[in-house]
């Protein structure tokens, strides 16, 4: 048990009895430790009479002022690493919920962007399909366009081959009536001049019948 006398910690007026003082060359936790081997030297040390151990009070009591003033400071050094192992146990904690919130956040953006890349493979599919159609509907009405510009082309060519037979019928027709025509005026004509001719035959005729016989 630890003395309650305080005159060997602290100096009296007339200089009597030890001042100690707590060491600060290291950390608390290691001038504790120090002390007490520094407490079971003397314990070892002692002298033993009579399988007892005699050991010097004052140097024990001083050691253990030593061990007794250094208690605060290490049970302080203690409940500081304490402290920061708990400051370090939350810090990691939000360290580690901040590193899962990232996490879900970039799992969110990835999914947003998962999600966007089906959006326009869709809307890219999509388009592809519109495209495919308007241009399967092009081509139909390409086909169809062209098939009637040619049932058409094959109608005027019909009709035009009806009008071009009837102008040659037509032209046929009228160079028979013309050629008719022609030979009935050229038969007129033969006929007047056979008539003149037939006339003129006849007056020379006429003229020879009238003319007296000359005798010999």
């Amino acid at each position: 048990m630890l003395r309650q006398d305080t005159a060997r910690i602290d100096t009296d007026s007339t200089g009597s009895g030890p001042q100690v003082e707590p060491e600060r060359n290291g950390s608390s936790t290691l001038d504790i430790q120090q002390e007490l081997n520094r407490l079971e030297e003397i314990v070892l040390d002692s002298p033993r009479f009579l399988g007892r151990t005699l050991i010097d009070e004052d140097r024990l009591l001083e050691q253990l002022d030593v061990v007794r003033l250094n208690l605060p400071g290490a049970f302080e050094e203690v409940q500081e690493i304490i402290r920061s192992k708990e400051q370090i146990v939350l810090q990691a904690g939000q360290y580690a919920r901040d590193i899962i919130d990232a996490a879900e956040e970039r799992a969110e953006q990835i999914l947003d962007e998962i999600g966007i890349v089906r959006q326009a493979k869709v809307e890219a599919d999509r388009f592809r399909q519109d495209v495919l159609t308007e241009c399967e509907e092009a081509r139909e009405r390409t086909l169809t366009e062209i098939e009637r510009l040619r049932r058409q082309a094959q109608q005027e060519i019909e009709e035009m081959r009806r009008s071009a037979l009837a102008e040659c019928e037509a032209i046929e027709d009228g160079a028979d009536d013309y050629a008719d025509r022609v030979l009935e005026n050229i038969e007129t004509q033969l006929a007047d001049m056979l008539r003149v001719i037939h006339n003129g035959r006849s007056q020379l005729e006429q003229n020879q019948n009238s003319k007296p016989t000359r005798q010999t």
